[in-house]
């Protein structure tokens, strides 16, 4: 089973992520019960603004798609900026939602019997409204989202310590991500061993 984190922060790699540090946590769950995860830090990519699956010579895009549909979870986390996710998280909600239309081999929605989630990391409000976004657009395409599919930090409102500063001992963001990973898991094992039938949700039914 394989876990895809992509990491919508504006802070090209090598530098430090609140964010990945978070997506970190919910990886080592995920590792302990067996599944192997993967982290893409999106900046670091050449992604089109566009609403088509493929933007031609020099798009990242396709590659990443590829691995969006190899894996059985896919965590979309981002930083908040402004109270909202980031420019990067809604590029990427754009580019799935522009594959949303293909279909599997049983003409159901292409990210049928996948599970979604979402981290999220700031220093002030708008981790419920990010978590809504992200959450809503991956149903509405097709992901199925799992109880407590979230999980985010953020300090007090105005300028003021990073996750990495002082959230890592949060406890209620620590069971937060204990849980979202488990549901993550316990879905995705659900869908492995009985798919959701084709009856009543294919292009031709």
């Amino acid at each position: 089973m394989k876990a895809l984190f992509l990491n919508c922060t504006l802070k090209p790699s090598p530098e430090e992520s609140n964010t990945a540090v978070l997506n970190q946590k919910c990886r080592d769950v995920l590792e302990d019960l067996g599944v192997e995860t993967e982290e893409i830090r999106v900046v670091d990519h050449e992604i089109p603004a566009r609403m088509e699956a493929d933007a031609g010579a020099g798009d990242e895009w396709p590659e990443i798609f590829q691995k969006v549909l190899d894996a059985e979870i896919l965590v979309v986390s981002t930083p908040i900026w402004l109270g909202e996710k980031s420019s990067l998280a809604t590029k990427v909600m754009e580019r799935l939602y522009a594959s949303s239309g293909e279909t599997n081999d049983k003409g159901q929605w292409i990210y049928y019997n996948k599970v979604g989630g979402t981290v999220i990391t700031g220093n002030e409000d708008g981790g419920k409204a990010s978590a809504r976004s992200i959450l809503y657009g991956l149903q509405h395409i097709g992901f199925t989202i799992p109880p407590n599919a979230d999980v985010y930090w953020v300090g007090e409102g105005g300028p003021g310590p990073s996750y990495i500063e002082a959230g890592q001992s949060n406890e209620w963001t620590q069971r937060n991500t204990r849980i979202m990973a488990h549901n993550l898991y316990h879905f995705a094992r659900m869908f492995a061993e009985r798919p959701i039938p084709a009856e009543g949700n294919t292009m031709e039914s």
